[in-house]
């Protein structure tokens, strides 16, 4: 075992175990090694970054002390440059032009014809129709002996309102309520308990479409194909039943 310079046991002979001394260093007056202080390995600051000394070389910023009276290497200073701007993106690109000739103006388009008054209140007339009632009793089905035309059917007016009416004869036990209801008096054995709808466009206009009644319906004298949607014009009549008509009226 030896002893450094700062009063440590080691067993290595060239550089101390426990502070990392030189053990055979140059000794100045004292024992000390040269150019050092009262306690070269403990006390004191690095001459170099002002951090405290704790051993033979500095912790910060690794300075030497045993290189004794050794004015430290000046600091160089690094400057920080500012990051530069980042650049601006890219403007998109016009779009690409189709190659070839140019397209050649096409026709002038005819003005779009006028939809109903956005104020325009829309009414079912429901009566009964004699020259409909003599086409069905024409086409000779198995009931027609026992349909009879009324002989009193007062007209009954209702308002189209919301997107959807229905067209029917009210039923408690099958749940339907339809908002035209031919239930009666007198009542059209013909009718299903919901034999049509009538739908309303997003310009206000109405139209029909039959959701598979068991007699089918007419608009304008022409039967119209099941879960077909028929637009419907001011004064179009629609047939169902055996004699109702439903005439499609537009008031102001």
């Amino acid at each position: 075992m030896v002893t450094c310079p700062s009063g440590h046991e080691s067993a290595s002979e060239d550089f101390c175990d426990v502070c990392g001394f030189m053990i055979g260093a140059m000794a100045g007056p004292g024992g000390a090694p040269a150019g050092s202080g009262p306690d070269p390995v403990r006390g004191g600051e690095c001459p170099r970054c002002g951090a405290s000394r704790a051993g033979q070389f500095c912790e910060v910023c690794g300075y030497d002390f045993s290189a004794g009276g050794l004015e430290p290497p000046p600091t160089t200073r690094v400057e920080r440059m500012p990051a530069p701007p980042m650049p601006a993106p890219p403007a998109p690109a016009p779009p690409a032009m189709p190659r070839g000739r140019p397209a050649e103006p096409g026709p002038m388009q005819s003005p779009m014809q006028p939809g109903p008054p956005a104020g325009a209140a829309w009414t079912a007339v429901v009566t009964a129709d004699r020259a409909y009632y003599d086409s069905v009793l024409a086409t000779g089905g198995p009931d027609v002996g026992t349909i009879t035309f009324p002989v009193y059917c007062p007209e009954r007016r209702f308002r189209l309102a919301g997107t959807e009416v229905r067209v029917g004869r009210r039923s408690a036990h099958a749940g339907i309520d339809p908002e035209i209801d031919l239930t009666g008096p007198p009542a059209d054995p013909g009718v299903s308990r919901l034999h049509a709808v009538l739908i309303k466009a997003s310009d206000g206009s109405w139209s029909v479409i039959d959701p598979g009644s068991a007699n089918g319906t007419l608009v304008n004298g022409t039967e119209i194909a099941r879960n077909q949607i028929v637009p419907l014009r001011d004064g179009d009549r629609i047939n169902l039943g055996a004699w109702t008509e439903l005439k499609i009226v537009r008031e102001a």
